[in-house]
């Protein structure tokens, strides 16, 4: 009896471990969810290159596979502003799980064009003022992301000339009012100007046939130094600007590393390609399953001081070697 009961054991075994092998194939096989990533922004991909392969890097840090467990679709307007909305709306439509914008201007396209797909600001220099967020700690809606605001950044790039320039007692500054950081910029660098004995020229540009006129008004003011912030006029025209501080032989600092790139003198500025690979981290946490409303937008953590020393040669300018040694790049 006891013999004929461990027999009739024998196929059930077998049947459930035949069973129990067939369930772990069929999950094996079953395709595994590919999440999809839109990414927008405003300029080329060629122009973005470094920040591109910043955010793919932070992909892969945290195991994501392009094309197995992620697909990126990306969308670039070649910096014609008036794209972003079509491009925003074609992601839209594409039902990406996320979309990560690469400067105010998508952000805003993406804002208009979805309420519900989560968005990842790689930067904007002020999220709350420019409409995009409720609070840097509690975003509300479907945006969260980094930010570039911070303050210190105006006066210190004040700070650097005054030690590059001997005896720099005034500088011009070139901004856009309209700008939503306008008023936090300006009373930084006002109150960096007191306190090391400097006079700002403050000269709003508005649109790119202001911004010779603003050169003229510096030279006229008798600025020895020059300070360029951020706005998308200024953006823009970048190699406008930068060549009409070559040709006045005008020490220029900028708010982006972009102008020294393009044969600008120097830059202190937010790392942006920290701020592109840190977005990635937003990425994984959506997509596994975090709200933006709930996501604090970020500050920037790492800085960046660059020189550019050709072009220091050119308009004649000697770098004193303890601002030298600052730097943590110099194009030579």
């Amino acid at each position: 009896m006891r013999c004929a009961m461990k027999k009739a054991a024998v196929p059930s075994i077998l049947v459930a471990v035949v069973l129990l092998a067939v369930a772990v194939i069929a999950e094996a096989q079953q395709p595994k969810k590919v999440s999809r990533i839109g990414f927008l922004a405003t300029v080329s991909r060629s122009t973005l290159s470094d920040r591109v392969d910043a955010f793919r890097q932070g992909l892969r840090e945290l195991g994501y596979v392009e094309g197995k467990s992620i697909v990126i679709e990306w969308r670039f307007a070649e910096d014609k502003a008036d794209r972003l909305p079509g491009l925003a709306a074609e992601l839209v439509r594409l039902k990406v799980d996320v979309i990560v914008t690469g400067a105010p201007p998508p952000t805003r396209a993406t804002k208009e064009a979805t309420s519900t797909i989560p968005i990842v600001m790689a930067f904007a220099d002020d999220p709350v003022g420019s409409g995009f967020v409720a609070t840097l700690a509690r975003p509300g809606g479907n945006i969260t992301g980094l930010a570039t605001l911070s303050p210190e950044i105006s006066g210190k790039q004040l700070e650097l000339l005054k030690e590059t320039i001997s005896g720099l007692s005034r500088v011009a500054v070139l901004v856009t009012s309209t700008v939503p950081q306008y008023a936090i910029m300006v009373k930084e660098i006002e109150l960096a100007a007191k306190a090391l004995g400097v006079k700002a020229l403050f000269l709003d540009v508005q649109n790119p046939k202001e911004i010779e006129t603003a050169f003229r008004t510096a030279i006229k003011g008798r600025a020895s130094a020059l300070i360029v912030l951020s706005g998308p006029v200024l953006r823009t025209q970048q190699k406008h600007v930068v060549d009409l501080a070559a040709k006045n032989r005008l020490p220029t600092t900028y708010i982006r590393p972009e102008f020294v790139a393009d044969g600008g003198l120097m830059t202190y500025s937010v790392n942006m390609n920290d701020l592109y690979r840190r977005a990635a981290t937003y990425v994984d946490k959506l997509l596994k399953g975090a709200k933006p409303a709930d996501l604090p937008v970020e500050q920037p953590t790492k800085f960046e001081f660059i020189i550019n020393l050709k072009t220091a040669k050119q308009i004649g300018l000697t770098i004193p070697p303890n601002v030298l040694a600052r730097a943590d790049r110099v194009i030579r």
